[in-house]
């Protein structure tokens, strides 16, 4: 048949036929774990790459320095700083987007951009149309995000509210910037495409709408590698102290930079913990079933044996034929993870606004996965091989010894009056073998355990949904001011029709300080008895904000190794711009964002700013809010509105658009994993006891009865593997829970009956599917040819 190749080969190219079925089981469940191994180091690569070299060609500032007024000669004293690269004065704006047919306010940050420069430091990416013209002042360039969601294309005019003033601007080009992959509206932390807009202007044109002739009010940054930056930010804080500074910042605080690398962040620690336990699992489960597999091969080691082959080449015979298949797995496990990491990176430069993606194919896990998976199924057959090859080849070709009965009597006899016939052979069965029931039961219910941990993820992330908008915040819209105004202005929101109900707050932006700890943030002061916005404990119960105390939230008391009673210091970074001490008096629970509380007119008083608020949040009428809107946008220095119902959609969206689909990959690869351990279970037992059930067929048992003997064991086990996997979901839920929060979520423990529900069903269906498969082969067995030896 295969004349150039070896007689144990030929013997091996059969086997891996007869055993296809298994086979390809064996490979889809190494291939799952392999393919998110791989698909999420390309994946992570490829979006660093992408980052890096998108903030490297548009020259992404490394600091930020924004103030009030500064004259434009400032310019050359900044660059002076030691370890400055180049520095760009540039005006930076709040206003109004107006859309025909749109009532919603949509918020808008307009920047001066100098069309003529030749690499301006925040370069902006052209995507369509032309840049503007240094000589037209109505023209702009706006974020492509933006106008895709609007349906505007370049030669649309728009009108802007800056300042107060309304404006008309035609569009020139729609642009992609790094400084807005994460287009957040103010008061959000959720992007939203279309109520936030970022639009580029000649300076001149923001010159006088911002009444900043011949002046800047932030400056943006290179500096050389190296530099010390603590150094730079108190030196531009000095330089600009006179002109109004609030504080400057680095890269690593720029509010998309942040929500980037916060995003990246996690989805490095999903890559790097979630697809190891899956490749943990798959390399468990392929171990047991080899080793499974090669045991059923004892006769046939015994009679290649008596034809003189040596011990080695028996072994090295087996080693090849599991080799085969976890080589094919991995090959199958490498080729899929890297179509996934590349389609995922894909769907992630779309999911950032990148506007192109730097994939990165790396080899070197192709030797990685090869490695594991050789080393793994080589060590399932070395320990099933082993004592096979030292029998001698009659003891070996003749059944293994049956096992001791006297081992389970004492069960089976407490159970023998309850059960029938059949039903007492299969716990005669489990009795008498406990280790291998333990492992196939073990192996259930690891892969289970994948499935429950899934579950578990979907469970948190409605979870964080339902108590960011449902139980912290219950309001329907957020008003923000450009700055801290009157309180009578609440009385003004209050008054208008359709408005049901106002709570004022005030925000300020500080630098947080303890020890050696420091966080940049913002405390919010809240009214008495809040309602709409509230500050909550673990028990989600309200927490009292009252005297000259601070509130921090759980997560910001961990980054600033603070606890209730210590006290904390607090660099105002706005107004008078004073230093404060506070006693911590207590924490609250927040899942978004690291949030910290004080009485509102506490604060107001600490900063000796009485009756002052930076903004509201509204109950409305929902049938009059589009006459709301229209009353609200005609408030001057409004600076941002935000829909909490939008919002909801938007967070919901942004999961699973991005992290949502990483989450279905792995879902789909735990049952993938699932059935094929139920599967290989099934099979390798019906060839196990495929003489036994030949002759439960002689013996005038029916085709259902025979299959009842095999496949009721195969059920009993997967119900005795429930507890273990919904234990290791849980085990593991709580490991990836605390390994995936950030300083802008917090993951929570969640655990919902529902999850455990889901992978038992799966469970469940995988059993009955592979029950269904071997109950046919139950019915096709030749009992003259079963009953023989093989030979």
């Amino acid at each position: 048949m295969f004349p150039s190749i070896s007689i144990l080969d030929q013997k091996l190219l059969r086997d891996l036929w007869r055993i296809k079925g298994q086979a390809a089981a064996i490979i889809f469940v190494i291939a799952a774990g392999i393919s998110l191994f791989v698909m999420s180091h390309g994946m992570m690569v490829s979006l660093d790459e992408t980052m890096r070299a998108y903030y490297e060609r548009y020259r992404f500032a490394d600091m930020y320095a924004p103030a009030k007024r500064a004259p434009d000669h400032l310019l050359e004293e900044l660059r002076a700083l030691p370890g400055v690269n180049d520095v760009e004065g540039r005006i930076n704006g709040g206003g109004l987007v107006a859309l025909p047919g749109v009532s919603a306010p949509i918020s808008a940050r307009v920047l001066s951009f100098n069309p003529e420069a030749r690499s301006p430091i925040n370069d902006v990416h052209l995507s369509s149309g032309r840049m503007i013209s240094s000589t037209q002042s109505d023209e702009i360039l706006l974020l492509k995000s933006f106008a895709d969601a609007q349906g505007l294309e370049p030669g649309d005019s728009l009108s802007i509210t800056m300042n107060g003033v309304r404006h008309d601007f035609k569009i020139a080009g729609l642009v992609l910037s790094p400084e807005f992959i994460y287009a957040l509206p103010p008061g959000d932390f959720v992007p939203d495409a279309g109520r936030f807009a970022a639009l580029w202007a000649n300076k001149e044109t923001m010159e006088a709408a911002y009444d900043l002739d011949g002046a800047f009010n932030e400056a943006v940054l290179t500096y050389a590698p190296g530099a010390n930056e603590q150094f730079l930010i108190d030196e531009l804080d000095r330089i600009l102290a006179p002109y109004g500074a609030v504080g400057a910042y680095s890269r690593a605080d720029q509010i998309s930079n942040k929500f980037l690398v916060e995003e990246l962040a996690q989805l490095k620690t999903m890559g790097r913990v979630m697809p190891p336990i899956f490749l943990a699992v798959s390399i468990f489960l392929l171990n047991v079933v080899i080793t499974r597999l090669v045991q059923t091969e004892r006769e046939q080691i015994g009679l290649i044996k008596a034809f003189g082959y040596s011990n080695g080449a028996v072994g090295w015979h087996y080693l090849k034929f599991v080799l085969a298949i976890a080589l094919g797995g991995a090959l199958v496990g490498w080729a899929g993870g890297f179509w996934l990491g590349r389609m995922i990176g894909e769907i992630y430069q779309i999911y950032f606004h990148f506007p192109f993606l730097v994939f990165v194919a790396d080899f070197s896990t192709l030797g990685i996965v090869l490695a594991i998976s050789a080393f793994a199924a080589a060590a399932g057959a070395w320990f099933a091989v082993r004592s096979a090859i030292n029998l001698t080849p009659a003891v070996a070709m003749r059944p293994p010894a049956p096992p001791k009965y006297a081992s389970g009597d004492g069960i089976i006899k407490a159970l023998s009056r309850y059960l029938d016939q059949p039903s007492r052979m299969i716990v005669r069965r489990l009795a008498r073998q406990p280790v291998r029931a333990a492992l196939t039961t073990f192996g259930i219910g690891a892969a289970m355990g994948l499935s429950v941990m899934m579950r578990f993820n979907v469970n948190a992330t409605d979870y964080m949904l339902d108590v960011s908008f449902n139980v912290i915040d219950r309001s329907d819209v957020l008003v923000t001011f450009v700055e801290p105004l009157s309180d009578k202005t609440v009385f003004e929101l209050g008054s208008l029709d359709g408005v049901t109900y106002v709570e004022p707050f005030r925000s300020t932006p500080v630098m947080f300080r303890h020890d050696r700890e420091e966080f940049l943030g913002g405390i919010t002061g809240l009214p008495d008895n809040p309602r709409l916005n509230r500050a909550v404990n673990d028990d989600l119960q309200d927490v009292e904000i009252s005297g000259d105390g601070i509130v921090l939230s759980a997560q910001l008391a961990e980054i600033l190794n603070i606890t209730v009673g210590d006290t904390l210091t607090v660099e105002v970074r706005e107004g008078r711009r004073p230093t404060l001490e506070i006693p911590v008096t207590g924490l609250v629970e927040a899942l978004i964002g690291t949030p910290a509380y004080m009485d509102m007119a506490s604060l107001n008083r600490r900063l000796k700013e009485p009756n002052r608020v930076s903004g509201a949040y509204l109950k409305i009428d929902w049938t009059e809010r589009d006459a709301v809107y229209d009353r609200i946008k005609a408030i001057p220095l409004v600076a941002g509105v935000s829909l909490r119902r939008e919002a909801y959609q938007n967070f919901s969206d942004m999961i699973d658009e991005g992290p949502g689909v990483f989450r279905y990959i792995m879902t789909v690869f735990s049952i993938v994993i699932a059935a094929g351990v139920v599967y290989n279970s099934a099979r390798i037992a019906y060839i196990e006891r495929q003489h036994d059930l030949a002759s439960l067929r002689v013996l005038g048992f029916t085709k259902i009865e025979t299959g009842y003997v095999l496949l009721g064991e195969l059920a009993l086990l997967t119900i005795f593997a429930l507890p273990i996997g919904s234990a290791l979901g849980y085990l593991i839920w709580s490991y990836m829970a605390t390994a995936m929060s950030t300083e802008l979520y917090q993951i929570p423990t969640i655990y919902k009956e529902n999850g455990l529900g889901i992978a038992a069903i799966i469970i469940f269906l995988a059993t009955a599917v592979a029950s269904a498969f071997v109950q046919n082969d139950v019915g096709k067995i030749e009992m003259a040819t079963a009953l023989k030896t093989r030979d």
